[in-house]
């Protein structure tokens, strides 16, 4: 039977990213496309509820949709294919998705849907810094597509992968890693518009990460693609003899 690949992500249905990865993933299978009509950047996991969501056919299997990256995934499976995909592949994002990012990224939330539901998914997101070429991460989503759709993923696990610029060059090394931690600064920039009122912009800059053995920030740094197993069960265990002792 042939493999089914549904390609999504948050930059929208007509970033490069999206374009690069459902093309080289079509010798693996039939590979549908459906993705936001326009970019929705760090939206999380917001599913749309309070008005109607549109779809367009802009081409075979290509869909775009007034909504969310998990829309997307949720009308994708659920009405649009008509039957269940083999793999999710979210990406390619522009940018990474390190650290703290898993909790606002939609590119990783889409694979999160899809992990909800029961089908092995992937996020994949490439430092876009300074210029880059899609082509060697998409190569890579291509050798772990095949993988997983050998092999399968634990239940309740998605995977977080992270590609360095390496301006168009090939990358010969990954390691699997831990979410990291970034250290922040000015998270939040006020100024006055033209009529004097104020506004502020939320979106900080960061320069250092937590040293955590074996995150996904140095892995980054040291020039390797990040592979960072995540559960979609938030639960702290470790926590369960202390907190059985209070006394609420």
């Amino acid at each position: 039977m042939k493999k089914k690949i549904l390609v999504t992500n948050d930059d929208g249905i007509y970033s490069e990213g999206i374009i690069t990865l459902a093309a080289s993933l079509k010798p693996l299978g039939e590979v549908w496309m459906v993705a936001p009509d326009r970019e929705r950047n760090a939206v999380g996991r917001s599913l749309t509820l309070h008005r109607p969501l549109r779809i367009q056919n802009i081409a075979l299997r290509r869909f775009a949709v007034n909504g969310t990256p998990t829309d997307c995934v949720m009308l994708g499976i659920n009405w649009i294919m008509k039957v269940r995909p083999h793999l999710v592949v979210s990406g390619i994002n522009k940018g990474l998705n390190l650290g703290e990012d898993i909790s606002y990224s939609g590119t990783v939330s889409a694979a999160m849907e899809a992990t909800l539901l029961g089908i092995p998914a992937f996020a994949i997101s490439l430092d876009t810094n300074g210029g880059v070429s899609f082509k060697p991460t998409a190569q890579f989503a291509v050798r772990l597509s095949r993988y997983v759709l050998k092999h399968g993923m634990p239940a309740n696990t998605l995977l977080n992968v992270n590609v360095p610029n390496t301006k168009g060059g090939g990358i010969d090394c990954y390691r699997i890693t831990r979410q990291g931690r970034r250290i922040q600064s000015g998270m939040v920039a006020e100024k006055v518009d033209p009529r004097g009122d104020k506004y502020y912009w939320i979106g900080g800059t960061w320069k250092k990460y937590e040293d955590i053995e074996n995150c996904d920030f140095k892995a980054v740094d040291d020039n390797c693609i990040s592979i960072t197993p995540l559960h979609l069960d938030h639960t702290n265990y470790s926590l369960f003899p202390e907190i059985t002792k209070w006394k609420i």
